[in-house]
This record gives structure tokens, sequence and C-alpha cells, in this order.
């Protein structure tokens, strides 16, 4: 059985499990306490040594330690519904988008809650190494999720979808990060009607409730 190891409410882990649900595939979880620092724990660190969720499990026993890993190793373990693109051309635009949310996306929302969070003091960075909070980087990643969602918006007028003109793993990581824009207080607005449309209609999917 594949095996997620999962925090119900971190992000990065919702990228994997929303992941799982489209590709249909059945799987147990191990839930990592953040909030105690679970994942700094040693017997965490034997089965992640970078000391993140998600962690997949596969059922021969092969530990993936990243959602990068996890993506390639579904996709083409279970290629079916094709959620990295099925043509060149498809394939280049959903890895260029999906590199563009995680950097433009979920990566400002993690500068700027944890360089503000307390509770994540010296917590600035996740891993094993403790990093000290830089205040100014808080208010650049706040205006980085502004422009953010401006982006999106922009490129999803008279689109479904963000990559293609199919759901795919572009729209996953995008999702993750609108939702968890809550954090620092953002959220799509009026003056982003194309976003919130898109966020409306895949509100539909099953999966978006995982």
């Amino acid at each position: 059985m594949i095996t997620l190891y999962d925090c119900a409410t971190a992000p990065s882990p919702r990228r994997a499990r929303i992941l799982l649900a489209e590709k249909g595939v059945a799987f147990d979880t191990v839930q990592v306490d953040l909030r105690q620092g679970e994942q700094l724990s040693d017997a965490y660190r034997a089965v992640n040594p970078h000391c993140t969720v998600p962690t997949l499990r596969t059922d021969e026993g092969l530990l993936l330690t990243d959602n990068a890993a996890i993506t390639a190793w579904l996709e083409a373990r279970f290629p079916q519904p094709p959620l990295l693109g099925s043509t060149p051309q498809e394939k280049a635009q959903i890895a260029s988008w999906n590199w563009r949310i995680e950097f433009e996306g979920l990566l400002a929302i993690a500068e700027a809650l944890r360089n503000s969070a307390p509770a994540m003091a010296n917590r600035a960075l996740p891993g094993p190494v403790n990093y000290a909070q830089i205040p100014e980087l808080a208010q650049r990643g706040l205006a980085r999720v502004q422009q953010f969602f401006v982006t999106l918006n922009e490129r999803l007028a008279g689109r479904d979808f963000i990559a293609t003109d199919r759901f795919s793993i572009a729209d996953i990581t995008a999702v993750v990060a609108v939702d968890f824009a809550r954090v620092v207080k953002v959220k799509p607005g009026e003056q982003q009607p194309h976003l919130q449309r898109w966020r409306a209609g895949l509100a539909l999917r099953a999966s978006m409730a995982l």
C-alpha cells in the first residue's frame, strides 16, 4: 500500500493528496504534527532527512521526499489521466506554469508567513537548519502574493484552466497556493473575477475537499 506522510493543515502535502485523488490512487496516511515539531524528530528524520512533508512511501518501499519526485513517480506509474501533459507542447506549458506558481505563489506566501509569524521564530525556512526571520522579507512576500493573484487573474481570462485546455498539475499547485494565501490575509476579490470563477469551478471536483 502507498503511504503518504501528511499534515492536514499544511499546503505542500495537500498538493500530494489532490494529485493522488485525481489519479484515483488509494493510499494510507501518517500524520506528522508540524506544530509540535514532529518533522524534526529522529524518527521522522529516518524517513525524510529534509524534515519536510509530504513524503510518499511507494508500494515497493521507495521513499519520495518532495512533491517533484512524488508527481513524477505518480505520473509515470499511473499515467491516466495525464496531469503533466500529453504532447511536447503541453508538457512544456504545464512545467512552465507549475514552476511559476511555485516560485511566484507558494514561495511568496511562505516568505510572508515564515518571516512574520511569532510561532516560526528561527524557522524562516523549512528543513533541519534554523534560520532567523527577516521582517523585510515578510513585506516583500506579501507584495509578491498580491502580484501573483493579478498574474493568475490575467492568465485565466477566457480560460477554464491555467496551463492548457485541460486540468493539470499547474491547477493543483495554484489552488493550493490561492487557498493557503489566507494565512497572510490575501484572497481573490472582486478585482480578480477570472480567478474567482476558476476557483468556483474547481470546487466541483471531489479532490478539492482534501
